[in-house]
Formats: C-alpha cells, sequence, structure tokens
C-alpha cells in the first residue's frame, strides 16, 4: 500500500462536476492498494499517517499529527500510485490490486480514519471514479509513505 500525503490549507475533490468532498487544513491522501495489501496493511498505514507528525509545533518544527492538530483527512483512492515504474515509458499496473480488492481495503481504511477523527473532520473521493482534485499545499509538504 502506498500513501502519499501532502499538507494542505485546503483540498476538494469533484466528480462530474460536483464537489465529492472537502476539508479545511489537513491532509490530503492518495491512496494507492496493491494485491499484496491486508487489512492489517490497512490499519497500519492509517495509524501512521494519522500520528505522522507533519504540523508545525509552537517552535515551527514539525512535531504535531494530524490528531494532535485536530486538522481534517480528505482520502483520494488513486490506483497509478501501485504503478511500477522502474523501466520503459509505460508504467505497469501489474502490482496494483484489481478494483474487487482495492475498493474493500480503501474502505477499511476511510472506517478506520472516521473511527479515530470523526466524520466532521473526513471527506473521500470516490473509488473508480474520474476525479478532479485541487488543493492548496502548505509548505509545500509532500511525503510517500509505504506499508
Amino acid at each position: 500500500m502506498k500513501a502519499l500525503i501532502q499538507r494542505v490549507t485546503q483540498a476538494n475533490v469533484d466528480v462530474g462536476g460536483q464537489s465529492v468532498g472537502r476539508i479545511d487544513a489537513g491532509i490530503l491522501l492518495f491512496l494507492g492498494v496493491e494485491h499484496k495489501d491486508t487489512r492489517d496493511t490497512v490499519l497500519r498505514l492509517c495509524q501512521r499517517i494519522l500520528n505522522y507528525r507533519i504540523f508545525a509545533d509552537d517552535d515551527g518544527r514539525m512535531n504535531l499529527s494530524l490528531l494532535d492538530t485536530g486538522g481534517s483527512l480528505l482520502a483520494v483512492p488513486q490506483f497509478t500510485l501501485a504503478a511500477d515504474t522502474r523501466k520503459g515509458q509505460r508504467p505497469s499496473f501489474s502490482s496494483a490490486a484489481p478494483p474487487e480488492q482495492g475498493k474493500p481495503l480503501f474502505d477499511a481504511f476511510v472506517e478506520q480514519a472516521g473511527q479515530s477523527l470523526g466524520s466532521a473532520r473526513l471527506a473521500t473521493g470516490q473509488f473508480g471514479a474520474d476525479m478532479a482534485v485541487s488543493l492548496v499545499n502548505d509548505g509545500p509538504v509532500t511525503f510517500v509513505l509505504e506499508a
């Protein structure tokens, strides 16, 4: 499982011109599910993201997590993160989970995050949809995490 997280002051995801998820300050997460991933992988990565210290403390150091700051999470499924780009001119998606495996694991991630954050601090994209994502990256601060 691969996660690209960005510290944002705001983020929004639209499907078909309609907003399906919007947050103010927090983390925009792009989540790629691979065929080797399990529910245990989801739980570990979710806790890591929620506790990852990328927000500034009073001294301006990255010492606070999303849970510490009370920020929000916008989780967007993105199968292209699972691409193998090590060779050639075209990405290979052989390691990406098929939709029948990827969707339940994405949903499990959202469920786990919701238990920690509450529904008011959680928004999502739409699995399998063509989405338009907009954001204001704060920093910019961007990290890739793998589980």
